[in-house]
């Protein structure tokens, strides 16, 4: 295996674990990643999903090259898509990047595909796909310029440039940026403050964020949002009804998540 996955309580963790090539993807990997995501994303149990790699160099160096050359066939990936993750966009549960190192072309792009991205000081990131006469297909340029400021995500992918975490910080792309052997700390600090919420809730309101930024504006996307069907689940949902309830009885709420 070339990934790891860990579940603890609500919580997995899956690991790119190649170091010494840097967590680059290979073709096996795509597909074992598409597996440990699908069984995320089908545990009812599993609340949250952090995404990290081994070692301390690399997050994820984007696509094995020399396996790809090896190979001589066309790139091929998985149902949803690079790394079984650009394309799913059909999971309304939490994503967490803690990113240790470098996270280039493809590390960038699951990086960009997360909800919530904690960086190592140590890490940095870009898209450097045209440097080997490629072009970064797996989100990360429709990503990037939704996310960063327009001049500053057309710096990193026509210069081919690198962003430091702290520089990825300032363009809105990072949470928070620690040291590096604090980032195991600082990501479970972030888990635990998610876990806390209605489990229910944190779904509707991902799910409220994607479907409203396919709207035209903001008064459309509140206008419409009663009708969504993720609105209309959780409006009528236990954890609705539990979160009020404990507050008036001064407890903490029992959530069930649906």
């Amino acid at each position: 295996m070339h990934i790891l996955v860990a579940i603890e309580g609500p919580v997995t963790t899956i690991t790119l674990n190649r170091p010494e090539a840097m967590n680059a993807l290979n073709p096996e990997m795509h597909v074992q990643l598409q597996h440990a995501f699908d069984a995320f994303a089908a545990a009812d149990d599993q609340l949250v999903c952090v995404i990290t790699g081994a070692g301390n160099r690399a997050f994820c160096a984007g696509s094995d090259l020399k396996a790809a050359a090896r190979s001589g066939l066309p790139a091929t990936y998985p149902q949803s898509g690079y790394a079984g993750l650009i394309e799913r966009f059909d999971c309304p549960k939490p994503f967490i990047a803690a990113v240790n190192g470098v996270a280039l072309g493809g590390g960038f792009e699951i990086a960009l595909a997360c909800d919530i991205v904690i960086a190592a000081d140590v890490a940095s990131f870009g898209l450097p796909e045209p440097l080997v006469g490629a072009v970064a297909l797996g989100g990360g340029l429709h990503r990037l310029a939704r996310q960063a400021p327009l001049k500053q995500a057309m710096g990193l992918i026509l210069a081919s440039r690198r962003a430091t975490a702290n520089e990825a910080l300032r363009m809105g792309l990072v949470n928070e940026v620690v040291a590096a052997d604090q980032l195991l700390e600082a990501t479970a600090r972030w888990v635990g403050d998610i876990l806390r919420a209605s489990p229910m809730a944190l779904r509707t309101s991902k799910a409220l964020v994607q479907r409203g930024l396919t709207e035209p504006d903001v008064e459309t996307a509140m206008r419409n949002q009663p009708g969504y069907a993720e609105f209309v689940a959780w409006r009528t949902s236990d954890d609705a009804r539990e979160g009020p309830r404990a507050f008036a009885e001064k407890r903490k709420p029992v959530w069930k998540g649906r």
